[in-house]
C-alpha cells in the first residue's frame, strides 16, 4: 500500500458548504484523516427531496435525501463524519478531546462564533500547543467588517471581480461558479501545509486568519496597481483577455456551442487568416495586422464568426490548434466528461456510494510520481463514523455514547 504525503495528519473539520470544505478535500485527497464535525440541527448537506415509495440499497425507505447531495458527496469525498453539537457543554467537551490527537481544526464560522463556543484559538492552544487552526471567513477576524456574513458570491463584488468578468458596457456580473470560495479553499489548503512544515522546525502550531475577501484580492493585483498608480478603474471586458492581444468567443455550429480564440502576435494572427482560409477582409487595410485587429475588434469579430458557424466547435478547434492557433472548444459538464485528454489521463474517477449511488466524479487535481492519491472512499453518510471516532478513537463507552445521543449531543440523523 502506497504511503500519502498526510497520512499521519488528523483534521477536525467544522465547515460548511463550499470553501471549507473544498479545502479540507485536497487535504483529505493527500491523505489526512478529516472527520467532517456536522450538528444535527446546523446540517447544510442540502440534498433532493425524498421520493415516494423510494427504497435505498440497505433497505430504509426515502427519508434520507440529505446523504444524496450532489455538491456534499463531490466536496467531501475521502473523509469521515460524525454528528456533534457544539452549542452543548457535553459536545464541547468531547470535541476538546478530539483537538487532543489531533493536528488541525477548520472552521468557516464567522469570527464571533467560535468564541461563542469557547473553543477560540488560544482556548484550543492550551488544550494542544500543537494545533494548527484555520479560521476562513467573509473578511477576516479584524476589522470593522469582522462580522458580517458573507458568501463567495457576494465576496466577488465586495472585492471588484464582479466588475472584470462583467461583459463590455454592462452592469457588475459575477463569474459562473462562487470563485472566492475556491479560491479561499486553495490558499487554506496551502496554508495548512505551510502551518506544518513551520510546526515540524519548531514543534508549534499557529492560528490562520483566512479572509475571502483578501484571497481573492490576492489574485487581481495588476487592476490594483493600475489604480494605485494611474487612477484607472478595470471595466468589463466580456471575452476579452488582457494577456492577449485579440480574444474572442465565437459561435459555433450547433445548439449553444462555442469556440474561444486567442492571438498574441501578427504571425498568429496571419496563421489564423490561413486557416480560416483567407477571406477578402483580411487584406484590407486595418484587417491585414494585431493593430488593426484590435481596433476593429467588434467587426472583426462577427466575420470571424462567418467562418466559425460553419464548423461545430471541436472540429475548429482542431483545424486552429494543428495551424498553431490557442483555441479551445467551450464544453458544458457533460461534454467535460467525455473530454478524451482528461480521459487518457485518467483524470475522472467511477464512485459508488451506498445511497447516491454509481457516478463519475472530478479525481485528483494533480499527479504525483510517488505518493499518486485517488478517491479512496466515497462521501461519508451523515454520522456514519460515530462508532469509530467516539468508541475506538476516544474510548467512550456505549452506555455513555446513548447517553450523549438521549441528550442531544450526537445524533444519527440530522434534524432538518
Amino acid at each position: 500500500m502506497i504511503n500519502l504525503p498526510l497520512d499521519e495528519i488528523r483534521i477536525l473539520d467544522l465547515s460548511q458548504v463550499y470553501a471549507g470544505p473544498y479545502a479540507t478535500r485536497l487535504l483529505a485527497d493527500m491523505g489526512a484523516e478529516v472527520i467532517r464535525v456536522e450538528s444535527a440541527v446546523r446540517s447544510t448537506r442540502g440534498g433532493p427531496e425524498p421520493q415516494p415509495g423510494a427504497v435505498y440499497p440497505d433497505g430504509n425507505p426515502g427519508e434520507r435525501p440529505y446523504n444524496r447531495s450532489a455538491y456534499y458527496n463531490e466536496l467531501n469525498r475521502n473523509k469521515l463524519a460524525i454528528s456533534l453539537d457544539l452549542s452543548k457543554e457535553k459536545g464541547r467537551e468531547v470535541f476538546k478531546q478530539l483537538v487532543k490527537i489531533s493536528d488541525v481544526v477548520l472552521e468557516n464560522f464567522t469570527p464571533r462564533v467560535m468564541g461563542n463556543f469557547g473553543l477560540d484559538y488560544p482556548v484550543l492552544n492550551e488544550i494542544n500547543p500543537k494545533i494548527i487552526v484555520v479560521s476562513i471567513s467573509a473578511y477576516g477576524q479584524t476589522g470593522p467588517y469582522r462580522n458580517y456574513v458573507s458568501f463567495g458570491r457576494g465576496i466577488e463584488a465586495m472585492s471588484g471581480l464582479s466588475d472584470i468578468t462583467a461583459y463590455e458596457d454592462g452592469e457588475p456580473l459575477g463569474p459562473g461558479i462562487a470563485y472566492a470560495d475556491a479560491t479561499a479553499g486553495l490558499h487554506a489548503a496551502f496554508a495548512v501545509l505551510i502551518a506544518l512544515r513551520h510546526r515540524r522546525k519548531t514543534g508549534r502550531g499557529q492560528h490562520i486568519d483566512l479572509s475571502l475577501r483578501e484571497s481573492l484580492l490576492a489574485l487581481m493585483g495588476e487592476h490594483v496597481l493600475d489604480h494605485s498608480m494611474n487612477k484607472r478603474s478595470p471595466k468589463g471586458n466580456g471575452n476579452r483577455d488582457s494577456s492577449a492581444p485579440f480574444q474572442g468567443c465565437y459561435r459555433c455550429s450547433g445548439d449553444d456551442e462555442w469556440i474561444a480564440i486567442a492571438v498574441h502576435n501578427d504571425d498568429e494572427l496571419q496563421s489564423l487568416c490561413n486557416a480560416i482560409d483567407n477571406p477578402s477582409w483580411t487584406k484590407k487595410e486595418g484587417f491585414n495586422n494585431l493593430l488593426g485587429w484590435q481596433r476593429n475588434q467588434r467587426e472583426i469579430d462577427n466575420l470571424i464568426e462567418q467562418w466559425t458557424i460553419q464548423h461545430d466547435n471541436q472540429s475548429a478547434m482542431q483545424i486552429l490548434q494543428q495551424s498553431g492557433i490557442r483555441a479551445g472548444a467551450v464544453l458544458d459538464a457533460a461534454q467535460i466528461t467525455s473530454d478524451p485528454h482528461l480521459k487518457q489521463r485518467g483524470f475522472f474517477e467511477t464512485v459508488t456510494h451506498p445511497e447516491a449511488g454509481t457516478h463519475t466524479y472530478p479525481g485528483m487535481s494533480w499527479k504525483l510520481s510517488l505518493t499518486p492519491g485517488k478517491i479512496r472512499m466515497p462521501a461519508p453518510c451523515f454520522a456514519q463514523h460515530n462508532d469509530y471516532v467516539f468508541g475506538e478513537l476516544l474510548g467512550i463507552s456505549e452506555e455513555e455514547c446513548m447517553q450523549l445521543k438521549t441528550q442531544g449531543v450526537i445524533s444519527t440523523v440530522p434534524i432538518r
